[in-house]
């Protein structure tokens, strides 16, 4: 991520931060942005393990934690009408 920044541009942005939110600030700052990067993973985390019970639950049958269960059968390609069986 800070592959292609030195010390020299973060020094740079923390100085920055620093003169417009100011020393007393940074704290709550830093609090705010740890607890909404931990609230993010965990709610992506939830609609995971949901999208998975939904998908168990569709398919009476599978195991837990079989890959091929929970995959639902690929869409039909575009402009491809479904193929209707003959009688």
């Amino acid at each position: 991520m800070f592959g292609s920044m030195g010390i020299t541009e973060l020094v740079l942005i923390l100085f920055i931060v620093l003169i417009i939110f100011g020393a007393g600030k940074l704290p709550q700052l830093g609090e705010g942005l740890g607890k909404a990067i931990k609230g993010f993973k965990k709610s992506v985390h939830e609609a995971e393990a949901i999208e998975l019970e939904a998908n168990q639950q569709a398919q009476p049958g599978a195991q837990p934690g079989d890959p091929m269960a929970a995959a639902p059968p690929p869409p039909p390609p575009p402009g491809v009408a479904p193929q209707q069986p003959k009688v």
